[in-house]
């Protein structure tokens, strides 16, 4: 039965992944042709990111005391009905059936589903998957995790571009109906004793416990510098390739490079060719030092694959890695609550990005890589030099 548990929570995951990158893909250009600006688009996405900052924490810690299996369903459940409420106005707009007036508020709630209750699904699943799994197995585990959400990302615009040709609404429900399935796999198969319930915790961690906040604070460097590169790979592409025909053919390899090759990154360094956490740590952060450098760097559209695909492997090393550490320097009393706060900085760089990358992208489309590959520089230096990372040694 727990086979079956994970399994369900990867398949959970998995179908989030799914609506996740689906999302990007409809709704931005389709509320801007019913008549929603720019900025009202991206700030239905910017207000959920926030959301999700703030309730993430919440929800680990609700998964400690209620239970993994309860806290994961409802993350499903609240995740399915976004996708639903995003969609049927849009839907009614674009039939003449609702006020386009009605439409930034209600994409607004829609998206706010999906932070205020969709992100208890993932620490719920770290935590249980922490609960589970042996210190020598947990980057591993982990890494599992981390590459079924990716693959749900890759599959999602493949399965959504099919099934959009029936309706645009299509997808939407389908991966409902598959989160809904995973809600229920999940509540089946998944042990509804796992999270260490009833016991008083004696040492409870917070934000700012030396146990906590390093491990956050390089989460929220590589939120930024990933967030600034997925929401800048459109804009690059069109500034620096022009000349080249189907850009939008480029722009969908190049998200596709950098998923597959995180996925690929994470079976090969965590399973095949397993390295501890503090090499995936340095090695991980300055495989993303150097393809930052040469986005900026060079103009070519080879090397800019090429960038992708080493960003990739460095990424899919870095954020397994993270976890698995955050979680073995933790108590099992306390692993929903660092599961919860590790989730709450990952849309940090979705919330940072309007502020401080695309800025220095207006002065010079270059300098945004650069400023990345400093940011990773500084992250080596913190991880080399402050002690709790050398325990990460295992």
């Amino acid at each position: 039965m727990k086979s079956h548990g994970s399994s369900w929570l990867k398949f959970g995951l998995f179908t989030v992944g799914l609506g996740q990158s689906f999302v990007f893909v409809l709704v931005p250009p389709l509320a801007r042709e019913l008549g929603l600006t720019v900025i009202q688009t991206s700030s239905v996405f910017a207000f959920s990111a926030i959301a999700w900052a703030l309730t993430s924490a919440f929800w680990g810690r609700a998964s400690d005391k209620y239970g993994r299996r309860n806290i994961a369903i409802l993350g499903l459940v609240g995740y399915a009905a976004s996708l639903i409420a995003m969609i049927t106005p849009l839907f009614l707009v674009e039939k003449n059936l609702l006020d386009v007036i009605w439409l930034f508020p209600l994409l607004m709630l829609g998206r706010s589903i999906n932070g205020l209750l969709g992100s208890a699904t993932r620490p719920a699943a770290f935590a249980y998957t922490a609960d589970t799994s042996s210190r020598e197995n947990r980057t591993l585990k982990f890494a599992r995790l981390e590459s079924s959400f990716l693959l749900g990302t890759v599959a999602g615009p493949l399965i959504g571009g099919f099934l959009i040709l029936i309706t645009k609404e299509t997808p939407f429900y389908v991966f409902s109906i598959m989160a809904l399935i995973a809600s229920i796999g999940i509540y089946k198969n998944l042990e509804t004793d796992t999270a260490p319930q009833k016991v008083e915790v004696v040492s409870k961690i917070s934000w700012f416990s030396d146990s906590v906040w390093p491990y956050l604070a390089l989460a929220s460097i590589a939120s930024l510098c990933q967030a600034s590169l997925l929401q800048s790979i459109g804009f690059f592409i069109t500034d620096s390739f022009s000349y080249l025909d189907d850009l939008l053919i480029i722009t969908s390899i190049s998200f596709a490079l950098l998923s597959i090759s995180s996925i690929v990154s994470q079976y090969l360094f965590t399973d095949s060719f397993p390295l501890d956490n503090y090499k995936l740590l340095i090695f991980g952060t300055l495989l993303l030092v150097f393809s930052y450098f040469t986005m900026g760097f060079f103009s070519k559209i080879s090397v800019y694959y090429l960038s992708m695909i080493i960003n990739g492997f460095g990424a899919g090393m870095l954020r397994p890695a993270i976890a698995s550490s955050l979680s073995l320097s933790q108590t099992p009393e306390n692993q929903g609550s660092a599961a919860g706060y590790l989730g709450s900085v990952i849309p940090i760089g979705h919330i940072l990005t309007p502020l401080i990358a695309m800025p220095i992208y207006t002065i010079n489309p270059a300098f945004l890589y650069y400023f990345s590959s400093l940011l990773c520089i500084g992250s080596i230096i913190f991880i080399m030099t402050h002690p709790i990372f050398k325990k990460s040694e295992i």
